[in-house]
Protein backbone atom coordinates (compact mmCIF):
# COMPACT_ATOMS: atom_id res chain seq x y z
CA UNK A 1 0.00 0.00 0.00
CA UNK A 2 1.38 3.44 -0.88
CA UNK A 3 2.29 5.18 2.39
CA UNK A 4 3.20 8.78 3.18
CA UNK A 5 6.52 8.83 1.26
CA UNK A 6 4.93 7.31 -1.84
CA UNK A 7 2.03 9.75 -1.75
CA UNK A 8 4.42 12.68 -1.26
CA UNK A 9 6.55 11.47 -4.19
CA UNK A 10 3.37 11.31 -6.28
CA UNK A 11 2.39 14.84 -5.23
CA UNK A 12 5.79 16.22 -6.16
CA UNK A 13 5.63 14.40 -9.49
CA UNK A 14 2.22 15.64 -10.67
CA UNK A 15 2.38 19.15 -9.18
CA UNK A 16 4.50 20.88 -11.88
CA UNK A 17 2.30 19.57 -14.69
CA UNK A 18 -1.24 20.40 -13.58
CA UNK A 19 -1.08 22.96 -10.76
CA UNK A 20 -2.48 26.27 -11.98
CA UNK A 21 -4.38 24.70 -14.89
CA UNK A 22 -8.15 24.48 -15.44
CA UNK A 23 -10.21 21.32 -15.80
CA UNK A 24 -11.43 20.74 -19.36
CA UNK A 25 -13.30 17.53 -18.59
CA UNK A 26 -13.64 14.50 -16.31
CA UNK A 27 -14.05 10.87 -17.38
CA UNK A 28 -15.33 8.39 -14.81
CA UNK A 29 -14.43 5.06 -16.39
CA UNK A 30 -15.33 2.98 -13.34
CA UNK A 31 -16.54 4.81 -10.24
CA UNK A 32 -16.88 1.70 -8.07
CA UNK A 33 -13.99 2.49 -5.79
CA UNK A 34 -13.79 2.19 -1.99
CA UNK A 35 -16.44 4.89 -1.92
CA UNK A 36 -18.40 5.60 -5.13
CA UNK A 37 -17.00 8.43 -7.19
CA UNK A 38 -19.65 11.21 -7.22
CA UNK A 39 -21.55 11.06 -10.49
CA UNK A 40 -21.79 14.85 -10.44
CA UNK A 41 -17.99 15.24 -10.49
CA UNK A 42 -17.66 16.01 -14.24
CA UNK A 43 -20.19 18.84 -13.96
CA UNK A 44 -18.74 20.16 -10.68
CA UNK A 45 -15.12 20.29 -11.84
CA UNK A 46 -15.58 21.55 -15.39
CA UNK A 47 -13.78 24.88 -15.79
CA UNK A 48 -12.42 24.96 -12.24
CA UNK A 49 -8.81 25.96 -11.71
CA UNK A 50 -6.49 23.69 -9.71
CA UNK A 51 -4.68 26.15 -7.46
CA UNK A 52 -2.63 23.87 -5.18
CA UNK A 53 -1.92 20.19 -4.53
CA UNK A 54 -1.36 19.38 -0.87
CA UNK A 55 -1.11 16.18 1.16
CA UNK A 56 -2.63 15.16 4.49
CA UNK A 57 -1.35 11.79 5.65
CA UNK A 58 -1.97 9.48 2.69
CA UNK A 59 -4.60 11.74 1.09
CA UNK A 60 -3.90 14.13 -1.76
CA UNK A 61 -5.89 17.36 -1.57
CA UNK A 62 -6.46 19.14 -4.88
CA UNK A 63 -7.75 22.63 -4.13
CA UNK A 64 -10.16 23.92 -6.77
CA UNK A 65 -12.19 27.14 -7.04
CA UNK A 66 -15.11 25.84 -4.96
CA UNK A 67 -13.71 22.95 -2.95
CA UNK A 68 -11.18 20.17 -2.55
CA UNK A 69 -10.83 16.94 -4.46
CA UNK A 70 -9.63 14.18 -2.10
CA UNK A 71 -7.71 11.34 -3.71
CA UNK A 72 -6.49 8.19 -1.95
CA UNK A 73 -4.39 5.58 -3.76
CA UNK A 74 -5.75 2.62 -1.82
CA UNK A 75 -3.75 -0.62 -2.01
CA UNK A 76 -2.39 -0.47 -5.55
CA UNK A 77 -3.41 2.90 -6.98
CA UNK A 78 -1.11 5.07 -9.08
CA UNK A 79 -1.62 8.63 -10.26
CA UNK A 80 0.10 9.68 -13.46
CA UNK A 81 -0.03 12.64 -15.84
CA UNK A 82 -0.32 11.42 -19.42
CA UNK A 83 -1.30 12.90 -22.78
CA UNK A 84 -5.09 13.05 -23.02
CA UNK A 85 -4.88 11.36 -26.42
CA UNK A 86 -3.22 8.24 -24.94
CA UNK A 87 -5.44 5.19 -25.03
CA UNK A 88 -7.27 4.03 -21.92
CA UNK A 89 -5.59 1.08 -20.17
CA UNK A 90 -7.21 -1.70 -18.14
CA UNK A 91 -7.81 -0.57 -14.53
CA UNK A 92 -7.84 3.14 -15.39
CA UNK A 93 -10.70 4.42 -13.20
CA UNK A 94 -10.87 8.23 -13.33
CA UNK A 95 -9.31 10.78 -15.68
CA UNK A 96 -9.26 14.52 -14.99
CA UNK A 97 -8.42 16.38 -18.17
CA UNK A 98 -6.42 19.61 -18.34
CA UNK A 99 -6.46 20.23 -22.08
CA UNK A 100 -3.83 18.08 -23.77
CA UNK A 101 -2.81 16.28 -20.57
CA UNK A 102 -4.79 14.26 -18.05
CA UNK A 103 -4.39 13.10 -14.47
CA UNK A 104 -5.23 9.39 -14.40
CA UNK A 105 -6.01 7.15 -11.45
CA UNK A 106 -4.95 3.60 -12.26
CA UNK A 107 -6.27 1.29 -9.52
CA UNK A 108 -6.36 -2.49 -10.17
CA UNK A 109 -7.94 -3.42 -6.83
CA UNK A 110 -10.34 -0.46 -6.62
CA UNK A 111 -9.54 0.41 -2.99
CA UNK A 112 -8.70 4.00 -3.87
CA UNK A 113 -10.98 7.01 -3.56
CA UNK A 114 -11.88 10.18 -5.44
CA UNK A 115 -14.19 12.37 -3.34
CA UNK A 116 -15.42 15.97 -3.45
CA UNK A 117 -15.53 18.33 -0.46
CA UNK A 118 -17.03 21.75 -1.28
CA UNK A 119 -15.99 24.81 0.72
CA UNK A 120 -19.63 25.13 1.79
CA UNK A 121 -19.15 22.09 4.05
CA UNK A 122 -16.37 23.76 6.02
CA UNK A 123 -12.61 23.41 6.30
CA UNK A 124 -11.04 20.39 4.64
CA UNK A 125 -9.33 19.46 7.92
CA UNK A 126 -12.80 18.70 9.33
CA UNK A 127 -13.57 16.10 6.68
CA UNK A 128 -14.48 12.79 8.41
CA UNK A 129 -11.50 11.03 6.81
CA UNK A 130 -9.02 13.67 7.99
CA UNK A 131 -10.14 15.16 11.29
CA UNK A 132 -8.80 12.35 13.50
CA UNK A 133 -5.37 12.15 11.89
CA UNK A 134 -2.32 13.00 13.97
CA UNK A 135 0.20 15.70 13.06
CA UNK A 136 2.32 15.52 9.94
CA UNK A 137 5.72 14.04 10.89
CA UNK A 138 7.66 16.41 8.62
CA UNK A 139 5.76 19.56 9.59
CA UNK A 140 6.66 22.15 12.20
CA UNK A 141 4.03 20.74 14.57
CA UNK A 142 6.14 17.57 14.99
CA UNK A 143 9.59 19.13 14.77
CA UNK A 144 12.19 19.08 17.54
CA UNK A 145 10.85 18.67 21.07
CA UNK A 146 7.22 18.95 19.90
CA UNK A 147 7.28 15.50 18.30
CA UNK A 148 8.87 13.85 21.32
CA UNK A 149 6.43 15.54 23.72
CA UNK A 150 3.45 14.41 21.66
CA UNK A 151 4.64 10.80 21.49
CA UNK A 152 5.25 10.75 25.23
CA UNK A 153 1.89 12.34 26.06
CA UNK A 154 -0.18 10.13 23.76
CA UNK A 155 1.55 6.93 24.83
CA UNK A 156 0.82 7.24 28.55
CA UNK A 157 -1.14 4.30 30.00
CA UNK A 158 -1.21 2.62 26.59
CA UNK A 159 -0.62 -1.14 26.81
CA UNK A 160 -0.59 -1.69 23.04
CA UNK A 161 2.81 -2.46 21.46
CA UNK A 162 4.71 0.61 20.28
CA UNK A 163 4.63 -0.70 16.68
CA UNK A 164 0.80 -0.74 16.70
CA UNK A 165 0.77 2.61 18.50
CA UNK A 166 2.70 4.21 15.65
CA UNK A 167 0.62 2.55 12.94
CA UNK A 168 -2.63 3.87 14.46
CA UNK A 169 -1.80 7.34 13.10
CA UNK A 170 -3.21 9.41 15.96
CA UNK A 171 0.04 10.32 17.69
CA UNK A 172 1.65 10.98 14.31
CA UNK A 173 0.29 10.25 10.85
CA UNK A 174 1.85 8.39 7.93
CA UNK A 175 4.30 5.99 9.58
CA UNK A 176 3.38 2.87 7.61
CA UNK A 177 4.52 -0.70 8.17
CA UNK A 178 7.89 -0.47 6.42
CA UNK A 179 8.73 2.86 8.03
CA UNK A 180 7.61 1.68 11.49
CA UNK A 181 10.16 -1.13 11.51
CA UNK A 182 12.90 1.16 10.22
CA UNK A 183 12.11 3.98 12.67
CA UNK A 184 12.03 1.65 15.68
CA UNK A 185 15.38 0.18 14.66
CA UNK A 186 16.97 3.61 14.28
CA UNK A 187 15.64 4.53 17.73
CA UNK A 188 16.81 1.25 19.31
CA UNK A 189 13.30 0.35 20.53
CA UNK A 190 11.84 -3.17 20.58
CA UNK A 191 8.59 -3.30 18.53
CA UNK A 192 6.78 -5.25 21.28
CA UNK A 193 7.52 -2.70 24.02
CA UNK A 194 4.20 -1.43 25.45
CA UNK A 195 3.77 2.16 24.31
CA UNK A 196 3.07 3.28 27.88
CA UNK A 197 6.58 2.24 28.91
CA UNK A 198 8.32 4.56 26.47
CA UNK A 199 10.66 6.92 28.29
CA UNK A 200 11.09 10.57 27.35
CA UNK A 201 14.54 9.77 25.97
CA UNK A 202 13.10 6.99 23.81
CA UNK A 203 10.37 9.32 22.54
CA UNK A 204 13.03 11.86 21.57
CA UNK A 205 14.95 9.23 19.61
CA UNK A 206 11.77 7.85 18.03
CA UNK A 207 10.44 11.24 16.90
CA UNK A 208 13.78 12.01 15.27
CA UNK A 209 14.05 8.58 13.62
CA UNK A 210 10.52 8.90 12.19
CA UNK A 211 11.43 12.21 10.57
CA UNK A 212 14.79 10.92 9.32
CA UNK A 213 13.43 7.66 7.88
CA UNK A 214 10.52 9.32 6.07
CA UNK A 215 12.81 12.02 4.66
CA UNK A 216 15.20 9.38 3.31
CA UNK A 217 12.30 7.41 1.81
CA UNK A 218 10.97 10.46 -0.03
CA UNK A 219 14.44 11.23 -1.42
CA UNK A 220 14.70 7.60 -2.59
CA UNK A 221 11.37 7.83 -4.41
CA UNK A 222 9.47 5.72 -1.89
CA UNK A 223 9.28 1.93 -1.91
CA UNK A 224 8.47 -0.28 -4.89
CA UNK A 225 6.58 -2.80 -2.73
CA UNK A 226 3.34 -3.92 -4.41
CA UNK A 227 4.20 -2.36 -7.75
CA UNK A 228 4.35 1.28 -6.63
CA UNK A 229 5.64 3.65 -9.27
CA UNK A 230 5.80 7.42 -9.19
CA UNK A 231 4.04 9.90 -11.45
CA UNK A 232 6.65 9.19 -14.16
CA UNK A 233 6.31 5.41 -13.93
CA UNK A 234 9.57 4.96 -12.01
CA UNK A 235 9.81 2.62 -8.98
CA UNK A 236 11.01 3.78 -5.58
CA UNK A 237 14.36 2.59 -4.28
CA UNK A 238 14.01 2.88 -0.50
CA UNK A 239 13.77 -0.93 -0.19
CA UNK A 240 17.42 -1.08 -1.22
CA UNK A 241 18.32 1.01 1.84
CA UNK A 242 16.30 -0.71 4.57
CA UNK A 243 18.22 -1.85 7.65
CA UNK A 244 15.69 -4.38 8.96
CA UNK A 245 12.53 -4.49 6.85
CA UNK A 246 12.29 -7.57 4.61
CA UNK A 247 15.75 -8.73 5.81
CA UNK A 248 14.75 -11.71 7.97
CA UNK A 249 17.79 -13.87 8.92
CA UNK A 250 20.19 -11.45 7.23
CA UNK A 251 22.92 -9.89 9.40
CA UNK A 252 22.15 -6.63 11.17
CA UNK A 253 24.05 -3.80 9.52
CA UNK A 254 25.25 -2.69 12.96
CA UNK A 255 25.92 -5.76 15.12
CA UNK A 256 25.74 -8.59 12.51
CA UNK A 257 23.09 -10.53 14.50
CA UNK A 258 20.34 -12.15 12.36
CA UNK A 259 17.31 -9.93 11.79
CA UNK A 260 14.13 -11.41 13.29
CA UNK A 261 10.70 -11.40 11.66
CA UNK A 262 7.51 -11.56 13.76
CA UNK A 263 3.83 -10.90 13.08
CA UNK A 264 1.98 -8.12 14.88
CA UNK A 265 -1.70 -7.48 14.12
CA UNK A 266 -1.36 -9.66 11.00
CA UNK A 267 1.52 -7.56 9.65
CA UNK A 268 5.20 -8.42 9.45
CA UNK A 269 7.62 -6.68 11.77
CA UNK A 270 11.41 -6.85 11.47
CA UNK A 271 13.93 -5.99 14.18
CA UNK A 272 17.37 -6.73 15.58
CA UNK A 273 17.17 -8.55 18.93
CA UNK A 274 20.52 -7.08 20.04
CA UNK A 275 20.21 -3.45 18.89
CA UNK A 276 16.56 -3.35 20.00
CA UNK A 277 16.59 -5.12 23.35
CA UNK A 278 13.28 -5.12 25.18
Amino acid sequence: MPELPEVEVTRLGIKPHIEGRSVSGVSILDGRLRWPVPKSLPKRLLGQRLSTIERRGKYLLLKMDTGHLLIHLGMTGVLRVLPTADGVKPHDRVMIHFGEISLRLHDPRKFGAVLWHPFSKGAIDNHPLLKKLGPEPLAAEFAGDLGAERLFRFSRKRTVAVKSFLLAGQAVVGVGNIYCSESLFEAGIHPRLPAGKLTKAQCERLAKSVRDVLTKAIKAGGSSLRDFVDAHGEPGYFMMQTKVYDRANEPCRICKSPIVQIVQAQRSTYFCPICQRR
